[in-house]
């Protein structure tokens, strides 16, 4: 029953990660012969409102999921899977918050420095830390007041019975054999990891040495340089970046870091082929140009303007590819959304 598979879905993600197939495994055989014994007194299988009213008498995925929760010191099992959930969201508005931040004071500050990005990263761990530190006081408290004062305070888990089972989310698809679905750790390690980069793509302008070391002094030594246009299309990658970990930073937090839906990598493509098309037709093709032309053009001019001929081609080449790619994205979402609409409710 997909009802049935949509609730168990659901439970898994509440459970501790070690145990989980084991636990939805043992569940699963139970509810399945308990809704067997019920449709045998039935004589027949259950209606959608019987299945809906029968899941809804489990109780919610969340308090389904506390009855497998070790003991805690602090926090009972009855919210620990709530007290997880919003330890999560909480540390990572704290991660994205501080890096805004930190990364808008460091950029507008009167000199950008290496010092200064590390001082700021170092504070980050103390930042996530002190969080966490706050929401399991809160719920540590919380826990204390329902143990010592049930009747001024109800227990925590009464606040899912008003649960539908309607609200449950849909199932999510089989992954492909032999792949493995990204764990929350390691969406949380890219978004950091994105944060960094994010961090660095900002500071190399001012600081190019950050992205050729010390091939810097050979650039300020040869007798080419870049167009300055160039500089536009490199800030419109930086907010590229930053639009994907935006989006990285809403599915961590919607829970849904798993299964990134299809717009998202259609929106990333093309604001990443705007930027590509434009190059591939700049004006002259003139990507590299002469740093002292009234000295270097009968030297140099035919080196540049070989070297502009192969970044114009190759930059042609890498925008069919996106643009074939994009495309075949934008077919494959339009192929999907169709066979959703025609399979019958």
């Amino acid at each position: 029953m997909e009802l049935l598979d949509r609730y168990l879905q659901a439970v898994k993600k509440h459970l501790p990660w070690q145990r989980q197939d084991d636990i939805i495994a043992e569940l699963r055989a139970n509810l399945e012969s308990q809704l067997d014994e019920k449709q045998a007194e039935l004589g027949r299988p259950l209606t959608p409102a019987e299945a809906e009213a029968w899941i809804q008498q489990l109780g919610s995925p969340v308090r389904m999921a506390s009855h497998y929760q070790p003991q805690q010191y602090l926090i009972g099992p009855a919210i620990y899977p709530a007290y997880l959930h919003v330890l999560r969201i909480a540390s990572m508005w704290a991660l994205a918050i501080y890096t805004l931040v930190a990364t808008i004071t460091i950029v507008l500050g009167p000199s950008i420095s290496g010092a200064a990005v590390a001082q700021a990263a170092f504070r980050l761990p103390s930042i996530v830390i002190q969080v966490a530190a706050w929401v399991t006081l809160v719920f540590a408290a919380l826990e204390f007041i329902a143990t010592r004062y049930p009747g001024k305070c109800p227990p925590i888990a009464g606040f899912y019975a008003n649960w539908s089972p309607s609200t449950l989310p849909p199932l999510e698809p089989v992954p492909a054999p032999g792949t493995k679905r990204p764990s929350y750790t390691q969406a949380v390690t890219e978004v950091i990891f994105g944060f960094v980069v994010l961090t660095w793509l900002v500071l190399v302008p001012r600081h190019p040495f950050l992205m050729f070391g010390p091939g810097i002094a050979f650039l300020h030594a040869s007798p080419f340089r870049l167009n300055p246009i160039l500089l536009t299309f490199y800030w419109w990658i930086v907010g590229l970046n930053a639009l994907q970990l935006a989006w990285r930073c809403i599915d961590l937090l919607r829970g849904a870091w798993q299964h990134p839906g299809p717009l998202r990598h259609i929106v990333s493509k093309l604001f990443g082929a705007i930027p590509l098309v434009l190059l591939a037709y700049l004006p002259g093709s003139a990507y590299v140009l002469l740093r002292h032309p009234e000295t270097d053009m009968s030297r140099y001019a035919q080196t540049a303007d070989s070297t502009n001929r192969g970044i114009h081609a190759g930059l042609q080449v890498l925008c069919v590819i996106v643009i074939l790619q994009l495309a075949w994205d934008v077919a494959q979402a339009l192929v999907s959304v169709l066979r959703g609409s025609q399979q019958p409710r």
